[in-house]
């Protein structure tokens, strides 16, 4: 039985990149997104055609109980989850507070924050009862500093900046290493920066940053950190990092 690589937020840029990664690496790969089945089967494709093993799964993080019920049927049916990594979004968009209505900020805490909560709640006994387990946690520049019309989106991705800190106050003794990752920078991904700026302006971004240019972060480079992460001696655990071009601006000295 494989141990497993469980990915919350698996599209065609970080999460299914880092699934692919971790396949290779010996892991079942446990791929979960919100909707689009035909993207989520070419990414399961793209793994066993690699001779990986892959599995699917549609899943709306927002629903009760759906996380819970995946961990612990994944848990029963297919392997040990030693590889958790949350990597959904929790950005609804650049809006002054008069246009954040309460719906959508809340949104975006369970998105960013509350989700995170749930899946720890769910994986964290079976890593424990185990005394071994990584999550690696995707965050962004949002959970460093707060900018105008990123109310909800700031909130919530700094309240996943604190809970990784006190899951490792929690858990790190216990064999279970946290890492909060900043994503600090454009990352050269359809499925997020893609659909932010349409098909036109990405790919004018990607000619004249990305490609040759190493100005725009590449999922595949990314995903080498993330398996590097997962396996780093206990002595000496990585619990954030951020990441970014080498032509980018640090979020300290913006």
């Amino acid at each position: 039985m494989k141990p497993v690589c469980l990915v919350l937020g698996a599209g065609a840029g970080i999460g299914g990149t880092v699934a692919r990664r971790f396949a290779q690496e010996g892991y079942h790969a446990c791929l979960c997104r919100r909707s689009d089945a035909a993207g989520l089967d070419e990414l399961v494709g793209a793994i066993e055609r690699d001779g990986g093993s892959a599995t699917g799964f549609l899943l709306n993080a927002i629903e009760a109980g759906a996380i819970e019920t995946r961990v612990a049927a994944i848990e029963d049916e297919i392997g040990p989850i030693e590889v958790v990594v949350y990597n959904l979004g929790a950005q609804i968009g650049d809006r002054a507070l008069k246009d954040t209505s309460a719906k959508a900020f809340e949104t975006g805490w369970r998105m960013g924050t509350f989700g995170l909560f749930r899946l720890a709640s769910a994986v964290c006994p079976q890593m424990e009862a185990r005394g071994k387990g990584t999550i690696l946690v995707t965050s962004s520049t949002a959970a460093m500093r707060g900018n105008a019309g990123q109310h909800s989106h700031a909130a919530a991705m700094g309240g996943r900046r604190m809970l990784c800190q006190s899951l490792n106050a929690e858990f790190a003794s216990k064999g279970i290493h946290v890492v909060h990752i900043v994503i600090d920078g454009a990352v050269d991904a359809p499925d997020t920066l893609g659909k932010m700026l349409g098909p036109e302006k990405f790919e004018l971004l990607r000619e004249t940053r990305g490609k040759e240019h190493d100005g725009l972060m590449l999922p595949t480079q990314i995903a080498e950190t993330y398996v590097h992460l997962a396996k780093q001696h206990r002595s000496t655990w990585t619990h954030e990092i951020d990441l970014r071009a080498f032509s980018d601006r640090p979020w300290w000295n913006h």
